[in-house]
Formats: structure tokens, C-alpha cells, sequence
């Protein structure tokens, strides 16, 4: 009798930050490296900030809609409550992230990388992961309207107590990607799900969807 499979569950490190100065505005500009300092309430919005990196900073109630941020790196850096209807974030670096209690509209973050990245109670509408590559990431009580993941690299993602209603594997390669605690209304890119897993009733509900993908015909 063979054991029942375990999923590895997201490796994530515990973020302290601990005696922050405090930050400004003016304290950021693009290819600066800011350390240290926690913003509250800071005005970001477009601005040109490519290339910028945040390393050890806390960013609460900022402002970063339509900010270029291409190619920005956020290093053991937590963010609560970011405002940003269009958050432009492509070839950008996430590594040891806490993303908590935001509202983002349309978030461009393709090609980028994601290492260690817990994503906790966000509101978030068209996520734009294409091509990029995550590794050791938990979306935990999100809802999600549309999540493009197609030709990204997926490994030990998990989602917990999260809705998403669109979601997109085109071509993408994925290796322990627990949908099991997610509620999903669409999949494009049916094959691209090779690797993840999900529960009994989820592959029920994908018999439709994937006997359609083989040109089976279920009648009667």
C-alpha cells in the first residue's frame, strides 16, 4: 500500500525588522539603494523609479500607482496596505516579501522573480506573472480576478483560503503548486497544470474542461 503523497508546503523565512529610520519621499529615487527606513503614507505615484532597490524597509500606506518600477528589487521588505490601481513592477525582484492588506487593480510584474514571498488578505485584479519565476510563495485569504502564469516557473506555491476567478498556465512549468485551498472559476492552458495539486472534487470539476482539451465528447 503506497503512502499518501505529502506536498511540500512554501519555505519562507520569518521577516523582523527592527529599528527602522524613518523614510521619505525624497529619499527615493531610480537605481537608489534605500535601507533601512519605514515610509508611512509616502507619495510615490508616477514617478520614475526603475532599477530602485528596497532592502530591509516597510512601506505602509504608499502610494506607487503608475510608478515605473522595471527591474526593482524589494529584499526582506514588508508592505502593508499599497495603494496602486496600476502597479507597473515588470523584471522586478521579490525576495523574503510580505505583501499584506492591499488593493491593487492591474499589477504588471512579468519576467520578474519571486523568492519567499507571502502575499496575506489582498484585493487584486489582473496579476501579470508571465515568464517570470516564483519559488516558495503563499497567497493566503486573497481574491484574485485574474492571475496570468503562462510560461512562469512555479515551484512550492501555495494558495490558502483564496479566490481567484480567472486563471492562466499557458505553457507554464509548475512543481508543487497547491490549488487546494483555492476556489477557481476559469483555467486556461489546461496541460500547463502538470504539477500542481488539487483536490478530488477540483478534478471533477476539470473533467469538462480537460476531456474538451482531448476532444473527448461526454454525453448521456
Amino acid at each position: 500500500m503506497n503512502a499518501r503523497r505529502s506536498s511540500p508546503r512554501p519555505r519562507l523565512t520569518e521577516l523582523r525588522l527592527d529599528r527602522l529610520d524613518p523614510g521619505f519621499a525624497g529619499d527615493v529615487e531610480a537605481g537608489a539603494r534605500v535601507e533601512g527606513l519605514a515610509f508611512d503614507g509616502a507619495d510615490l505615484a508616477e514617478r520614475g523609479l526603475a532599477g530602485v532597490a528596497f532592502v530591509e524597509c516597510a512601506l505602509r500606506d504608499v502610494s506607487v500607482h503608475e510608478a515605473d518600477l522595471t527591474g526593482a528589487s524589494f529584499v526582506e521588505t514588508r508592505m502593508e496596505r499599497l495603494s496602486a490601481p496600476v502597479l507597473s513592477a515588470p523584471r522586478s525582484r521579490f525576495r523574503d516579501v510580505e505583501l499584506e492588506g492591499s488593493r491593487i487593480g492591474s499589477a504588471e510584474l512579468y519576467d520578474g522573480t519571486w523568492n519567499g514571498v507571502v502575499v496575506r488578505g489582498c484585493k487584486l485584479g489582473f496579476v501579470n506573472l508571465r515568464g517570470a519565476k516564483l519559488a516558495d510563495v503563499l497567497f493566503e485569504d486573497c481574491v484574485i480576478e485574474e492571475l496570468d502564469l503562462g510560461r512562469a516557473g512555479a515551484t512550492r506555491v501555495a494558495f490558502d483560503g483564496c479566490v481567484v476567478d480567472s486563471l492562466d498556465v499557458t505553457a507554464a512549468e509548475l512543481a508543487d503548486v497547491d490549488l487546494r485551498g483555492a476556489r477557481i472559476g476559469r483555467i486556461g492552458g489546461i496541460e500547463g497544470l502538470r504539477g500542481a495539486i488539487v483536490t478530488s472534487y477540483q478534478a471533477a470539476e476539470l473533467a469538462e474542461v480537460m476531456a474538451a482539451h482531448l476532444g473527448i465528447a461526454v454525453e448521456g
